[in-house]
């Protein structure tokens, strides 16, 4: 599942459930309404995006990453340009495992799509894809193997040519699950996508067998970019690096924070304060020291998969603190 807010309006969220398409609340999540309904031809929503730059612009990718043995696969992204009244298939439709969406700040016809692949076999539709027209085409930019597809990617919004992104090797059946191997890294481009460089097992970061990755590039620090690895023994756990991704130091081997992790290792960069991050496991976790301790924050339901967070609440908090 996934959910987004309205960059310009704090009551507007969107939700992508499931198995149960995307939901839309103007009123703060008091009501919510169905707006793919009648548009999507798959039910499963595994990543959403809202435009900063224009907010009627959303993009969903369907298909959860989050691939327990239940798990639904999707047809490919679709898109609204009129703040989901109404969506268009934008292709992609063998992606099936959709993990991430992101835009660029500044044009919201620059989109990259972290996409998993076939969960249950090898396929080629799997890696990082960028359109530079509002989905019309797309390119596969980042490719390890048909085995190894992306799971997550972040941009740094000061500097939308700065990414990250985390490739996961994995393959699901009804009655196993395998996590992990040698097409599992992160990766980082300076181009926006033209070229990327592996980081893993270099500068700080752990090499050997890796797992399902987390990454989140901080809004608030220029150079601060957060990862959460899925690694052997005590290599497990949340890294932090200060000169994207030139040097990285393990913060915390937190075991709360990397519970079944081929379901969660999801971490969120706060956008307006640099040493608080959050990371959504059985509990949902925050930190205001940049990942060195964590405390818990009560949530109505314990099972947390994504998060939006609010700047305007960051700011409150920052405040009481």
């Amino acid at each position: 599942m996934a959910v987004a807010g309205d960059p310009d309006n704090p009551m507007v969220f969107y939700f992508g459930a499931c198995a149960g398409g995307v939901w839309k609340t103007i009123d703060g999540g008091v009501y919510w309404r169905c707006v793919s309904d009648g548009y999507f031809t798959s039910a499963s929503v595994g990543a959403l995006a809202v435009a900063r730059s224009d907010s009627n612009v959303i993009y969903a990718g369907t298909g959860e990453s989050t691939i327990r043995g239940d798990v639904s696969y999707g047809d490919g992204v679709y898109g609204s340009t009129d703040a989901g009244r109404s969506w268009t298939h934008l292709g992609l439709k063998e992606t099936r495992h959709i993990g991430k969406i992101c835009i660029h700040p500044h044009d919201p016809d620059i989109v990259y799509v972290a996409a998993l692949g076939d969960a249950f076999g090898p396929n080629e539709e799997r890696g990082v894809f960028r359109s530079k027209d509002g989905g019309k085409t797309w390119q596969k930019i980042l490719y390890r193997n048909s085995d190894a597809g992306a799971v997550d990617i972040s941009m740094d919004p000061n500097n939308p040519r700065i990414l990250f992104a985390t490739v996961w090797q994995t393959r699901r059946s009804f009655w196993n699950l395998s996590s992990g191997g040698p097409g599992s890294g992160i990766f980082r481009s300076l181009d926006g996508g033209d070229t990327w460089e592996e980081l893993s097992g270099l500068n700080g970061l752990p090499g050997g067998v890796l797992g399902k990755i987390g990454v989140s590039v901080s809004e608030a620090k220029c150079g601060r970019v957060y990862a959460l690895l899925e690694a052997e023994g005590d290599k497990i756990g949340l890294y932090r690096t200060d000169d994207y991704g030139d040097r990285w130091v393990q913060i915390s081997q937190n075991r709360d924070l990397m519970h079944r992790p081929f379901y969660y290792t999801h971490v969120f960069a706060d956008p307006t304060h640099a040493d608080t991050v959050y990371v959504t496991n059985l509990q949902m976790w925050k930190s205001t020291d940049g990942g060195e301790s964590f405390t818990e924050v009560n949530t109505p339901h314990d099972d947390n998969h994504d998060l939006w967070i609010d700047p305007l609440q960051s700011q409150a908090d920052d405040r009481r603190q």
